[in-house]
């Protein structure tokens, strides 16, 4: 796991394949916009974490097609631990 601290800048490694994926929640429009253009151009998969709008919750998970729904259920297992420790 890697992290530039620009999420433009991680949405476009996946764009190009540099990364197999990216995810982060509470990012601002402007900060993921440019992005997901790139990654869909490319055949990727953008998506919100929890199933809403990304725009307004700033929360993506972005992969290619193949790794998105893995990526997917590892976050919601992550999830649904981290709910359980509370």
């Amino acid at each position: 796991m890697r992290r530039y601290g620009s999420a433009a800048l991680d949405l476009a490694y996946v764009a190009a394949g540099r990364f197999d994926g990216f995810w982060e929640r509470d990012l601002k429009p402007w900060d993921i916009a440019a992005g997901i253009v790139l990654v869909r151009e490319a055949g990727g998969t953008v998506a919100e974490i929890d199933g809403g709008d990304f725009m307004k919750t700033g929360s993506v998970l972005a992969a290619n097609e193949e790794l998105h729904p893995l990526i997917e259920q590892q976050l919601r297992h992550a999830a649904a631990f981290a709910r359980k420790a509370d």
